[in-house]
């Protein structure tokens, strides 16, 4: 009974990874943070006015749909970074991102995401 037990449990997390998840998102980018161009974790050139977020394992190149979870705005992204590395959040956010569905004032929404 114990190997069905755990086996579940490994398919439902693996298809929670793959299909979605829902937590806080935050940005970064702000002017002078990062430098326009620096190589992203998956080797682009960072440009936080592109529609860009890091995942701390989805595969470079994933494509996501990001959901602000209180407006119900959403945005189409491409993972190409790696992070947060911050307890509780799930995705961080280029500036142009962020800003599609949130307010960058508050810094940190809740949020949630499908694969697309």
């Amino acid at each position: 009974m114990k190997p069905v037990v755990l086996t579940a449990f490994i398919v439902t997390m693996l298809l929670v990874t793959v299909n979605g998840e829902s937590g806080q998102c935050s940005w970064y980018g702000a002017a002078g943070e990062i430098p326009q161009g620096h190589p992203t974790a998956c080797g682009e050139g960072f440009d936080r006015f592109a529609l860009k977020v890091a995942h701390k394992t989805l595969p470079c190149g994933t494509r996501l749909r990001v959901r602000n979870t209180q407006t119900g705005q959403s945005v189409d992204v491409t993972v190409n970074d790696r992070g947060p590395f911050v307890p509780g959040r799930i995705l961080d956010m280029t500036y142009e991102a962020f800003g599609r569905i949130g307010n960058r004032d508050d810094g940190v929404i809740s949020c949630d995401y499908q694969t697309i």
